[in-house]
């Protein structure tokens, strides 16, 4: 027996007495897929164009071996797969298609990522999806679905019909549903006149979208909101209020991204009351500092918030949960393995909870004990319980994957020009 092996069994023993069963835990989180995501890698620049980054986000940072071709990123996306337990999904944006073709977002087709899809089933991974509304001439204003002018929301409109295509396709290949994420970063850099209007627009744009209906066990549809970008720090078209309307009137996924609402406000909270409505959730987990600045997910209070809600709610089974951060100032391979691992270990914790016993207690009115064992249970030995899942699924345990990766950046990242 190892010596991982001999803490896990003493900590299998501790989490007993209390009525968790860790060998359960292990299989129900092994059961969970993360989406990661693909604009890590290369600071979402993707291989459509050289157009500047635009829509109110930015990356800073030059670390050095940012991927510069789709076998670059996907040489990169197993060097980090290799290093997170469990079978996952790669969440892939529209700019990051593969191909000789000179295409334009309103001319993609299917066969534009048939490399990704068949890079994807040869990993065992599932692929989602998201038509991309930034980095292009046609971003107009600050616009797009929402534009005033007709011919950039008809461009922008044959763009998400062709996008839900190619997310069918993906779910289609690869036997698992891929989700379709559309987030539209319309809006004004000062006080609008008219906020009426602008949504409107958008609200006919997506319906003229989703009218022709697609196999559900391919691909699901999800709508995101934002607070503000830059540039658009006054008014953003695309609200929260108006995709919760949006959404549960349309039959679509409600995406909650860490980063886009007050800086004040926690999706944690707001998970509960969704689910109460909404046939599913999409979460983009990320982390902002002051604002949607998008730092690598680590294992804050708000992340094991968020792990709490949807293991004690038993939201798991309806919620999509997908990695958003694009962090330039590090190891770019690194910033995949501590978000992707530490979103894990959130999980974890909260599956190592006695969830019934604590919820009869709060019933009884017993909050004295609820306090107690709440703070008791952040001196459990739930690592020994994430190193020995490591170790059973092949992937290494504690720092132990970081030498990995500062060999891959000596002997790969290092080399490219």
């Amino acid at each position: 027996m190892t010596n991982i092996q001999q803490r896990y069994e003493e900590a299998k023993a501790k989490y007993a007495k209390i009525g968790v069963d860790t060998e359960a835990v292990l299989m129900k989180l092994n059961e969970v897929k993360i989406s990661m995501h693909v604009w890590q890698g290369d600071d979402v620049k993707g291989f459509l164009s050289d157009e500047e980054l635009s829509g109110g986000i930015s990356v800073t940072g030059n670390h050095p071996g940012a991927a510069t071709t789709p076998d670059e990123l996907r040489q990169d996306l197993e060097a980090a797969y290799a290093m997170i337990p469990g079978k996952h999904k790669l969440n892939l944006h529209a700019i990051y298609l593969d191909t000789d073709e000179g295409v334009d977002l309103d001319q993609l087709e299917p066969r534009h990522f048939e490399k990704w899809v068949s890079w994807a089933k040869e990993q065992g991974l599932g692929l989602d999806f998201n038509p991309t509304f930034f980095s292009h001439p046609m971003f107009k204003d600050g616009f797009t679905l929402a534009s005033p002018d007709e011919s950039v929301r008809r461009f922008w409109i044959e763009h998400g019909k062709r996008s839900r295509k190619i997310a069918a396709y993906m779910g289609q290949e690869t036997g698992q549903v891929c989700v379709n994420n559309f987030w539209v970063p319309d809006g004004y850099k000062d006080n609008p006149i008219d906020r009426y209007t602008p949504r409107e627009r958008l609200m006919t744009a997506l319906d003229d979208i989703f009218a022709e209906e697609l196999p559900a066990e391919y691909t699901v549809d999800a709508v995101e909101s934002k607070l503000f970008g830059l540039g658009a720090e006054a008014y953003t078209v695309g609200s929260h209020e108006f995709y919760m309307g949006y959404g549960l009137t349309r039959d679509k996924l409600i995406c909650l991204d860490a980063g886009h609402f007050h800086p004040t406000e926690v999706i944690s909270n707001k998970l509960s009351s969704l689910a109460l409505f909404s046939k599913g959730i999409l979460l983009h987990v990320s982390r902002p500092v002051r604002w949607d600045s998008d730092h690598v997910v680590i294992m804050d209070d708000e992340l094991q918030e968020i792990g709490r809600e949807l293991v004690r709610n038993e939201l798991l089974a309806k919620t999509h949960i997908g990695l958003d951060f694009f962090d330039a100032t590090i190891n770019r391979v690194a910033a995949w393995v501590i978000g992707t691992r530490s979103t894990q270990k959130a999980l974890l914790k909260a599956m190592l909870e006695p969830t019934d016993e604590l919820k009869e207690i709060e019933l009884s009115g017993d909050f004295t004990t609820r306090l107690a064992l709440t703070e008791e249970l952040k001196d459990y030995p739930f690592a020994d319980v994430w190193n020995y899942y490591c170790e059973s699924q092949g992937v290494p345990v504690g720092l132990d994957w970081l030498e990995t990766v500062k060999e891959y950046e000596a002997t790969v990242l290092q080399e490219r020009k």
